[in-house]
């Protein structure tokens, strides 16, 4: 409630901070601020906040939508990687040098291409020349930057936390003014409870408002099995099962609520989104580890810090620590609408090329 109440005194700033975006966002709309388009199927997701709306599943729900059909890439600008510029990753790609979203794509779908580079604009051209098979492209987190302009957009927003309802930072989480939503072609209300009702469903839709021309969408996260970091071991999570969460994610509210129903007690690490683990973090978890008063007990963590994790090989791979994954399940039995619609537009573009 403090941080709350601190944060509505940074109002002034928001208003600035607002004007400038706002201003921006006017400069491309009047082409003064170019955007490149290209001739080609780009699928852009997004959203208008900072993190934790769950862009990384989405884009996995995607790569497994599209990769059989279609020769699907992927390219993020690789936050808090500590190279710069275009890169493809290979075999030999780490976290460090591509970030540890695309290195999650990477390891999980070994027949796709996963490529970075801070520039979006630079780098589709240059992963089209690399990679010329390629038949769609997906931009992961690249909403508000409106250098390139995607033939499909995805904007994401939080059930908990709707764009609708937030202030621009600093007072709020918004990078970009609620106005820009109407650049998207579908809007998907993300982490929603399972047993969201048709009320609240078009309740949620009337607030949107949505233009003539957008679809609206509701998800909910589902947990899938747990398994070991190196050894891919299986475990089901079980109420007399003693865990420590350690996490470094924008928002982890969903899986401790996904806890505290499946497990009688956990304790938790928590880190900063995107954080690098040092051997100093691998002393304090196996420190907290063991102040765990119970025989069956594991460390739990995500997808996206597992990757950050697994430098720590020679330490860890006979450690109890287990990475649970997430997927987006569509809701209102309205999967295969959004995935006719995805694919319906890649099949048309390329109609409109030949």
């Amino acid at each position: 409630m403090l941080l709350k109440s601190f944060r509505y005194l940074l109002f002034p700033l928001t208003l600035i901070y607002g004007g400038i975006i706002w201003l921006r966002n006017k400069l491309f709309d009047k082409n003064i601020f170019k955007s490149a388009s290209f001739n080609f199927p780009v699928i852009c997701v997004g959203n208008l906040a900072t993190g934790g709306t769950g862009k990384t599943p989405m884009t996995e729900f995607l790569i497994r939508l599209l990769k059989n059909d279609f020769k699907t890439a992927t390219l993020s600008r690789g936050y808090k990687r500590k190279t710069t510029g275009f890169a493809i990753a290979d075999d030999d790609t780490t976290a460090l040098e591509i970030g540890d979203e695309p290195m999650q794509l990477h390891k999980k779908f070994k027949d796709i291409i996963v490529s970075v580079g801070e520039e979006r604009v630079e780098a589709i051209p240059q992963l089209l020349q690399q990679k010329p098979d390629t038949e769609v492209i997906l931009l992961d987190d690249a909403f508000q930057h409106r250098q390139v302009r995607a033939g499909m957009n995805i904007l994401l927003t939080e059930y908990a936390n709707l764009y609708t309802r937030d202030f621009i930072l600093p007072a709020g989480d918004l990078r970009d003014v609620r106005s820009s939503s109407k650049r998207a072609d579908i809007i998907i209300v993300t982490k929603c409870k399972a047993d969201l009702s048709e009320i609240e469903k078009m309740a949620i839709i009337s607030e949107i408002n949505p233009l003539a021309n957008q679809t609206v969408y509701f998800t909910s996260l589902v947990y899938g099995k747990a398994y070991h970091l190196f050894t891919k071991e299986i475990i089901d999570i079980s109420p007399d099962c003693g865990i420590l969460l350690v996490c470094g994610i924008a928002n982890p509210r969903p899986l401790k609520d996904y806890l505290t129903k499946h497990a009688d007690t956990y304790d938790m690490l928590r880190y900063a989104d995107h954080h690098i683990f040092h051997s100093n973090d691998l002393t304090d978890i196996k420190q907290q580890f063991d102040k765990i008063k119970t025989n069956k007990k594991i460390v739990l963590t995500t997808e996206k810090d597992a990757v950050r994790l697994e430098k720590f090989a020679q330490e860890l791979t006979t450690f109890p620590i287990y990475v649970i994954p997430i997927e987006h399940a569509f809701l209102f039995n309205e999967a295969e609408k959004f995935k006719d619609a995805v694919t319906i537009f890649i099949n048309s573009f390329k109609k409109s090329i030949n």
